[in-house]
């Protein structure tokens, strides 16, 4: 019997038991594994996948959807892979194709590499802007922040969940109620009693990536990002929207490198909801 070509085998929905096998496919791209990653995607999303029948996956992704209880107003889409020799035969394409007849008239974003963009601008993604990843060992200031930074408490999820609401343009409740399991630090800034921003920090392989990273202001960003700083000895890396030009630069002050630059992409909308001027990094490039 002759073996069925990845372009004819099914998709499937992918599930925390194939986060072993979803690991691997990242390796295997250069990717690294992730599987802190990965289980918390598939668990807040809709994971999606076409087996290879040689074991493995041949193809993999994942849709993290937002919006109130039993109602998608936006979605995400990420980890988009498809094994090695296994390019430039459709599968790519024909998996996003899926996704796209899954969530119908849902608005959808993504982050894009140079090397994905042009299957993104083919199944109709339009480039709403960029995001710039830096990373690097954070050199502290000595001055102290002019906003002060605090570890999150269980008393501040509700104030989060109202700033994020309101920054993000829908409802995260499902993906935000996770990161204090999530990230190894969770911590918000305030202003007379008033929440004015909150970040996260969690861990990968050799890094701490810090997002979300909401804040009112350039220097509420610094303080929440100083203080996450102060509580690692990793090097930091993050994904700043380029249009905060100031904390790109301040960050490069601090030790930050520029590692690459990502269209951010969207479907069905002429431009991502919720406020650009605050925010300024996602909780990560695969989730929005």
């Amino acid at each position: 019997m002759s073996t069925p070509s990845p372009a004819d085998l099914p998709i499937r929905r992918l599930t925390l038991r194939d986060l072993p096998a979803c690991a691997d496919l990242s390796e295997s791209r250069g990717w690294l594994r992730e599987e802190h990653k990965w289980s918390f995607l598939l668990t807040a999303g809709n994971g999606y996948g076409i087996d290879d029948p040689a074991g493995g996956l041949v193809a993999a992704c994942v849709v993290t959807p937002y919006g109130p209880p039993g109602r998608t107003e936006f979605a995400a889409i990420g980890m988009v892979l498809v094994a090695e020799g296994h390019e430039r035969q459709g599968i790519g394409r024909r998996l996003m194709r899926h996704v796209l007849s899954v969530t119908g008239t849902t608005p959808l974003t993504l982050y894009a590499t140079e090397n994905g963009r042009p299957l993104y601008e083919k199944v109709g993604f339009t480039i709403t802007g960029r995001s710039e990843t830096v990373s690097g060992l954070f050199q502290r200031e000595e001055k102290p922040a002019r906003i002060t930074a605090r570890a999150a408490t269980a008393e501040d999820l509700p104030g989060i969940l109202r700033l994020d609401g309101e920054v993000f343009g829908a409802d995260r409740t499902p993906v935000i109620t996770r990161l204090p399991a999530f990230t190894d630090h969770l911590c918000v800034a305030e202003d007379r009693g008033e929440l004015i921003g909150y970040a996260g920090a969690w861990p990968t392989t050799d890094t701490q990536v810090v997002g979300p990273l909401i804040a009112r202001d350039t220097e509420t960003a610094k303080s929440l990002v100083s203080f996450l700083a102060a509580r690692t000895d990793r090097p930091l890396r993050t994904d700043i929207d380029v249009r905060h030009a100031e904390l790109l630069a301040w960050l490069k002050q601090r030790g930050l490198a520029s590692v690459s630059v990502q269209a951010v992409m969207a479907y069905g909308t002429a431009e991502l909801p919720g406020d650009w001027t605050r925010r300024f990094a996602p909780l990560t490039v695969a989730a929005g």
